[in-house]
């Protein structure tokens, strides 16, 4: 019996991996091998970024809302904590931006929590 070589299959990989190479510099674009492991890094770099973008918009809303707190007299943990005794459930993202957007407001916010 003939040996089954699955060329098809096996060059749509190929493609695949060289399709999303599209772009890179010098032989990481065109040979197979060295674009493949580029594109494994890539790609890992690429979920670890995923990660690491939430924590920084975190630590910028956090540094948004003490800004804006210590206008009124409080610190970031005090009010976060009067936020919570007093059972409002704003979180971080929305805090923030109604310091950046809508200063009246949060004013208004932070003198009810007070």
């Amino acid at each position: 019996m003939p040996r089954s070589k699955n060329a098809v299959a096996s060059r749509g990989r190929r493609k695949r991996i060289l399709k999303q190479a599209k772009g890179f510099y010098g032989k990481r674009k065109n040979v197979y091998t060295v674009a493949k492991n580029v594109l494994e890094k890539g790609l890992t770099y690429s979920y670890v970024g995923r990660k690491l973008k939430k924590r920084d918009y975190r630590s910028l809303w956090i540094v948004r809302i003490n800004a804006a707190v210590r206008e009124e007299g409080l610190k970031y943990s005090e009010f976060m904590n009067k936020l919570k005794i007093k059972g409002i459930e704003l979180d971080r993202k929305v805090l923030a931006d109604l310091a950046m957007n809508n200063p009246a407001s949060f004013k208004e916010l932070v003198n009810s929590v007070k």
